[in-house]
């Protein structure tokens, strides 16, 4: 049965090469929205009905009809008939940072170019830079892209994604009646952005039967080795999936060592060794007598260290916190109280205010706010002053009928070329919560979109910045400013910064958090979500503070509605 972001992956595709063939744009929106509706629904779309796909929002009657034969054969015609047309080694060069359908279409056009090698060999040569709208700097970011691996070979993937394998891989190796404790390891268990395979840590008694319930998961297209505690496979997409057992004394041994990045462990096992003891995945010990490994925090506290989350496990200076006693209470999902950053059907969410609201409450958040998008943003219909005050007659209504939860009137105000916002002052003036994001010309250089966030910081009106670099990841490289400056002026204006919880966005990195802690600066953690289901992504946004290092002290939505008005 094919999975929900299966389906979303085809309808984008479609969506990416008609744009290629030079369609119109509403057509070919139309399959990108499909996509991301599928991607939104918390049920298999490969079970419905043609009718009931018919009612899902964004898909009409024939895009249902399609959807229904490419999950029955499939495959969709439209998608076979395209991609005779349009080789998917063109298609790939929609994933180099920088580039997308119409720039591959260009360059295909231009100069011929239908794959990376040929790619490459133009930016080379310097005939990138010929085109209008490609310079120097374009093709050295297309190079630096290039060096990086293809899709297919070793390319990593969001961690979102990567969790939706993790979670049908751990059910499915949990009917193994022979694993007592099991956990995924790596980069995965410290919520890194993007993950480059799955490390899974298992205890048992017996070994092969472990290793055969792996072998027999449907999506395992290759079996690369099958030891007597170690099996490897790569699945179907390409993510490599590595399955170590060892005997239950060790597994907290073994889940420590795979779990904390290199520098972390090597850290670690420099501790042991001035403690005159050895540290591996097995244990630790004193000469050959384990002195612990059954459980993590029984290893970390014969080093004489308190457990460390796995979130921090990078060698940034926790565990030389862990031994002061100054670790960080890091936040969590519980502690945020609010989303201040959402949309609706007036620009390009796909549900009503009234919808969010509800889910919102649902899942225990006491206020949320509407912040669609400004005029700039034309693609979304953004809010002219005239559109946005008759959104704030609707959120009234809906506030007065629904008990429970908070409404606040918003906007994500689009940040202009000279740092001023879309809207005139008098308008932001009257809105509960501002949000200024930039979304338009992003390669400006380091001084100029410096200055163009430091103005519109300066702006009373702007509570928050949201998504700061504008980076997508594996899309679009971070916008090149000046952090220390842009926290200290945030500091100085009481502007806060957006942790972008969309999963391809996680915008503040980490790092970032870390310096505005530092700075003084406070945080946001926001879904910017654009339909009910994904009030749900916070949770990715928290898993980026945490590895920030950020407590709820640090984030304002973890504040009482009261006590956030009074701020401004």
């Amino acid at each position: 049965m094919m999975r929900n972001e299966e389906i979303a992956r085809v309808l984008d595709e479609i969506g990416d090469m008609l744009e290629l063939g030079g369609e119109n744009f509403f057509r070919v929106r139309a399959y990108h929205n499909a996509a991301r509706a599928i991607r939104d629904q918390p049920v298999s779309v490969a079970e419905l009905s043609a009718d009931e796909i018919d009612e899902i929002r964004g898909i009409g009657s024939d895009l249902a009809g399609k959807i229904t034969t490419l999950v029955k054969t499939g495959e969709m015609p439209l998608h076979r008939e395209l991609s005779a047309k349009f080789p998917r080694e063109l298609l790939e060069l929609r994933d180099i940072p920088g580039l997308g359908p119409k720039r591959v279409k260009m360059l295909a056009d231009l100069l011929h170019i239908h794959g990376r090698d040929d790619l490459e060999r133009a930016a080379r040569s310097g005939k990138l830079r010929e085109i209008r709208g490609f310079g120097a700097k374009s093709e050295e970011r297309i190079l630096k892209a290039l060096s990086k691996p293809a899709a297919g070979a070793g390319k990593r993937i969001l961690y979102s994604e990567a969790l939706a394998i993790a979670s049908r891989l751990t059910a499915h190796l949990r009917k193994c009646r022979a694993i007592r404790e099991m956990e995924v390891a790596g980069s995965f268990r410290r919520c890194r952005e993007t993950i480059g395979d799955l490390d899974i840590i298992a205890s048992a008694s017996e070994f092969e039967p472990c290793m055969k319930q792996l072998r027999s998961f449907p999506d395992v297209a290759q079996v690369l080795g099958s030891g007597e505690t170690k099996t490897t496979v790569v699945l179907k997409d390409g993510l490599q999936v590595d399955l170590r057992v060892v005997q239950p004394q060790s597994y907290g041994a073994a889940l420590m060592y795979f779990t904390g990045s290199k520098a972390h462990n090597i850290h670690l096992r420099r501790m042991a060794q001035d403690l005159g003891l050895l540290l591996s995945e097995y244990g630790l010990f004193r000469d050959k007598k384990m002195l612990a490994g059954k459980t993590e925090n029984e290893v970390y506290k014969s080093l004489g260290l308190p457990w460390i989350p796995p979130e921090l496990r990078e060698d940034r200076g926790e565990i030389e916190a862990a031994s002061a006693g100054r670790l960080p209470t890091l936040i969590t999902r519980t502690d945020l109280r609010g989303d201040l950053h959402t949309h609706s059907t007036y620009t390009d969410g796909r549900s009503s205010i009234e919808d969010m609201a509800r889910r919102a409450r649902e899942i225990g958040l006491e206020y949320f706010a509407t912040t669609d998008h400004s005029r700039r943003v034309a693609m979304a219909h953004g809010l002219t002053p005239a559109r946005l005050r008759d959104q704030w007659k609707e959120i009234d209504q809906v506030a007065a009928r629904l008990k429970g939860i908070s409404l606040l009137k918003g906007i994500e105000v689009d940040i202009l070329d000279d740092g001023a916002l879309d809207l005139p002052d008098d308008t932001l003036a009257q809105l509960d919560w501002v949000v200024a994001s930039l979304h338009y010309n992003l390669r400006g250089t380091r001084a100029e979109m410096t200055r163009r966030l430091v103005k519109a910081i300066r702006n009373p009106y702007v509570d928050v910045i949201g998504h700061p670099s504008g980076r997508l990841l594996g899309h679009r490289d971070p916008v090149d400013f000046d952090l220390s400056e842009v926290l200290r002026v945030a500091r100085e204006e009481g502007c806060a910064m957006e942790v972008n919880a969309q999963p391809d966005r996680l915008d503040l990195t980490d790092t970032a958090c870390m310096a505005a802690k530092h700075a003084g600066v406070k945080l946001v953690i926001s879904s910017d979500s654009h339909s009910p289901r994904e009030f749900d992504l916070l949770d990715y946004g928290v898993n980026q503070a945490r590895r920030g290092w950020l407590e709820a002290s640090d984030v304002l939505n973890t504040r009482t509605l009261k006590s956030l008005r009074a701020r401004r």
